[in-house]
C-alpha cells in the first residue's frame, strides 16, 4: 500500500513538473506571466526532479541557469536514493 501511493505521488509530481516547465517556456517564448524560479524548483525538490530535468532539456528551458543544472539533478540522485531506502 505504501508503495503504490509513493509511486503514484512520484508518477503525479513528475507528470506536474514536466507541464510547469513546458508551460513556463510556452510563456517565456510568448511574453506573458511567467512561473517563479522558486516554485519550479520546489516542485523539483518535493519529488518532480525527474519531471523537472526531462522538462529542462525537452523544452531547453533553464538550462543555462547555474542553479538549475546545479540542484535540480541533485534533488533527482536524493530522490532516487530516498526510494532506493524505501523500497530495500
Amino acid at each position: 500500500m505504501l508503495y503504490t501511493l509513493l509511486l503514484l505521488y512520484m508518477l503525479f509530481i513528475n507528470v506536474v513538473a514536466l507541464i510547469m516547465y513546458g508551460v513556463d517556456k510556452y510563456k517565456a517564448v510568448h511574453s506573458a506571466w511567467r512561473i517563479s524560479e522558486r516554485v519550479l524548483l520546489l516542485v523539483a525538490l518535493i519529488g518532480g526532479a525527474m519531471g523537472a530535468m526531462i522538462g529542462m532539456y525537452l523544452f531547453r528551458h533553464k538550462t543555462r541557469h547555474a542553479r538549475f543544472v546545479v540542484l535540480v539533478p541533485l534533488f533527482l540522485v536524493a530522490q532516487l536514493y530516498l526510494v532506493y531506502l524505501l523500497l530495500t
